[in-house]
């Protein structure tokens, strides 16, 4: 079944009228959108948006961007005939998820929708209304620049539809004091590491583990041992000659390599200790080694995005040129390696997981 891309999409709001207003499909909703861009092939798309009921006017109103990586992660949600959440696939991270559902909506491919949903409590199961999906009908197309409803009889559960299931971890043997994180907070984030290993090595790469996260027993065997796991960054040939970067990343809890060539990421994962630290060890990592293009990452639950914002702005941090990889981001992908086995793509796919956070 054809699958869609952003230069999909991009194309798509691309032939939309540039002189014509767009209403948001709540039809509560006021504020009203202009195309002021689009860059092809992949976005990102120019925007304007504001509110005439309280006087504002198109003059006035700031340019804001629809990214390129939200696009991707849109694109990638559809399936033909299937209703898909901007929300669910988007989550908080984007402030102009709704703008992009509505300018599809205008576009002749897609419908917005509004399937019933199973609400579980107790044991007992209800359809209740559903909320405003988009669903993509290539064989049904309809004006340019109208927003049309589908209706439909399906119904779909509240629970996500990708269940994420990790196998067994067990943590390192060591002896732990007061001053250090619970065995629960320490076992997520041996999932979430184990996690990062996982999708290191569907893509293609080698992964460099932190030194001290190296015991984790994972398919019967330390996490150290497994297959595309970097044994010591004293025989990895893109950062051998540096020997201060690479006492520098012996704590780092993942490093991505590439062909003996490249470094995809440098990540850190921060479950409750801070993110500060995370960015120091890369800061640190970074100053050591010579200028190279890479992605300085920051893993965190995704309702620790205001936290990961706020630190990676600092001003000791803006050169990493932070991106923040959620929880939920992780788990997508994991689980995408794990039912679809991905292979062939580039790495700029990593970057729709990604969100960019330092302010420019």
């Amino acid at each position: 079944m054809k699958r869609l891309t952003a230069n999909n999409l991009t194309s798509f709001i691309n032939q939309l009228p540039k002189n014509q207003l767009y209403n948001y499909i709540n039809p509560r909703t006021k504020t009203v959108l202009s195309i002021e861009l689009v860059e092809l092939p992949q976005g990102p798309i120019k925007i304007k948006r504001f509110d005439p009921s309280k006087g504002e006017t198109i003059d006035k109103a700031n340019e804001i961007s629809i990214s390129s990586e939200m696009i991707w992660r849109y694109a990638n949600a559809f399936q033909e005939g299937l209703p898909v959440n901007v929300d669910r696939v988007l989550g908080a991270s984007y402030n102009t998820r709704s703008a992009l559902e509505s300018l599809l909506a205008h576009t002749p491919q897609f419908y917005f929708t509004y399937p019933g949903r199973i609400e579980r409590i107790g044991g007992k199961e209800k359809i209740k209304g559903g909320h405003k999906h988009l669903m993509w009908l290539p064989n049904k197309p309809h004006q340019l620049g109208t927003a049309l409803e589908e209706k439909t009889e399906m119904v779909i559960s509240e629970v996500p539809s990708t269940d994420i299931i990790y196998d067994a971890v067990t943590l390192p043997d060591k002896n732990f004091t007061s001053e250090e994180l619970d065995i629960n907070i320490q076992r997520r984030h041996a999932q979430i590491q184990v996690a990062l290993y996982k999708i290191g090595k569907q893509l293609g790469f080698r992964t460099w583990v932190a030194s001290n996260d190296k015991g984790i027993i994972y398919n019967n065997k330390r996490l150290g041992e497994s297959d595309g796991v970097i044994g010591s960054l004293k025989d990895e040939q893109l950062i051998m000659a540096h020997k201060e970067a690479i006492k520098a990343a012996l704590l780092i809890d993942c490093i991505w390599f590439k062909n003996g060539r490249l470094m995809p990421a440098v990540i850190e994962i921060e479950h409750s200790t801070g993110v500060t630290s995370g960015l120091t060890r890369m800061k640190h990592f970074k100053d050591k080694f010579p200028p190279f293009p890479t992605r300085y990452v920051i893993v965190a639950s995704d309702d620790e995005r205001a936290k990961v914002v706020r630190e990676a702005n600092k001003n000791q941090f803006r050169d990493l040129n932070t991106k923040y990889f959620s929880y939920s981001a992780v788990e997508e992908l994991y689980s995408l390696c794990n039912r679809r086995k991905l292979k062939g793509i580039t790495e700029e796919f990593l970057d729709c997981f990604m969100e960019p956070v330092v302010e420019k």
